[in-house]
């Protein structure tokens, strides 16, 4: 283990950054953040999920550039839920795929018919499988500010024709074959959220990959469309917090003990189903 110099430069909605020389260290703490608002309690052992499922996926998907330099290399303090990456220029793009019309994306079909621009069958119901998996991007907001949805030419102006055409098709191919690994597996991933930066002139998927809180994760054998989904993700805890009346403005509510203990093990379930391994 070498001796680090670590400096704070970023805490995000879960995920605190520090810089050491030329690399970057990604901890992902217990934090959970609904409608773009950090929770007040957290979710035990969350992080280290978070960050042990991200590294099975990056593993699978071991063709397609990721920004992992060690996933053991770390400071003693964040074993097992930090990784050691590389430092790239990130795309400026929530790039998000979506096999299942479901979340903000069945919101803006009900008021549009499409989304992201993209138009969709009418009749759709909250759940239905799309006809096939649709790049929807967002802006990328800062802690405490909500994602808009932009089209795709909104991505060709910022980022230019190419790139914008790299970023949809390597989204959609990462959801696509992890979702047909999931669905062997029992789990829909019905959604799911990517980023991406520079590593020079190469695209490089960086921070998490098919997590539960950059994904959808439904039941198989319970899944059924017209209504909402029962889920192994924050879902759980975005329809709880919604129950209380809450306004989803900060500051967001105190979870309950029971929540929190439920919460847990959705997120240990969507870890062992997907990796064929026990959580210890």
């Amino acid at each position: 283990m070498r001796r680090t110099t670590l400096k704070h430069i970023h805490a995000g909605k879960v995920r605190d950054l520090y810089e050491d020389g030329d690399e970057l260290i990604l901890v992902a703490s217990d934090r959970v953040s609904v409608y773009d608002v950090v929770l007040p309690t957290p979710i035990p052992d969350k992080g280290a999920m978070l960050t042990q499922l991200s590294n099975w996926w990056f593993e699978f998907f071991a063709d397609v550039p990721n920004h992992l330099v060690s996933t053991t290399d770390v400071p003693a303090e964040f074993a097992g839920r930090a990784v050691r990456a590389k430092k790239l220029t990130m795309v400026k793009v929530e790039c998000i795929a979506r096999g299942y019309l479901t979340g903000s994306g069945l919101a803006e079909y009900k008021r549009t018919g499409a989304v992201s621009g993209i138009a969709l069958p009418p009749g759709l119901r909250e759940g239905d499988k799309l006809p096939e998996p649709i790049f929807t991007p967002t802006t990328k907001a800062e802690v405490g500010t909500h994602d808009e949805f932009i089209t795709f030419d909104d991505v060709v102006n910022q980022e230019g024709k190419e790139v914008a055409e790299q970023l949809r098709d390597l989204t959609l191919q990462v959801y696509s074959r992890g979702a047909e690994h999931a669905a062997a597996r029992g789990v829909i991933i019905a959604d799911t959220k990517l980023e991406w930066g520079w590593d020079g002139d190469t695209l490089t998927l960086a921070d998490e990959v098919l997590t539960s809180d950059s994904s959808r994760f439904w039941p198989a054998d319970s899944y059924e469309p017209g209504r909402p989904q029962a889920s192994f993700d924050k879902q759980f805890v975005r329809d709880w917090s919604t129950s209380t009346g809450w306004n989803k403005e900060a500051p967001g509510p105190e979870i309950p003990a029971d929540i929190v203990e439920a919460t847990r093990r959705k997120y240990m379930q969507a870890y062992e189903l997907i990796t064929g391994r026990s959580w210890s």
